[in-house]
């Protein structure tokens, strides 16, 4: 159902900017292994993002 994939889509989208937030919050500090272990979270995060995305596109072009 595209629904779902949009909302999957966007979850990831959602937390992978709280994780690009937080990395840059623990980089500020000084803290960059920290920072690199959030950088990465937000990085997996927008994959998956990127990933929903495109299948919620595919079901939304279908359904036309």
């Amino acid at each position: 159902m595209p629904t779902d994939s949009h909302k999957k889509a966007a979850e990831h989208h959602e937390n992978a900017a709280k994780a690009h937030k937080t990395a840059a919050e623990h980089h500020e500090k000084g803290n960059h292994a920290e920072g690199e272990k959030h950088s990465q979270a937000a990085h997996d995060h927008s994959t998956k993002a990127h990933e929903s995305s495109k299948e919620a596109h595919s079901k939304s072009s279908k359904k036309k």
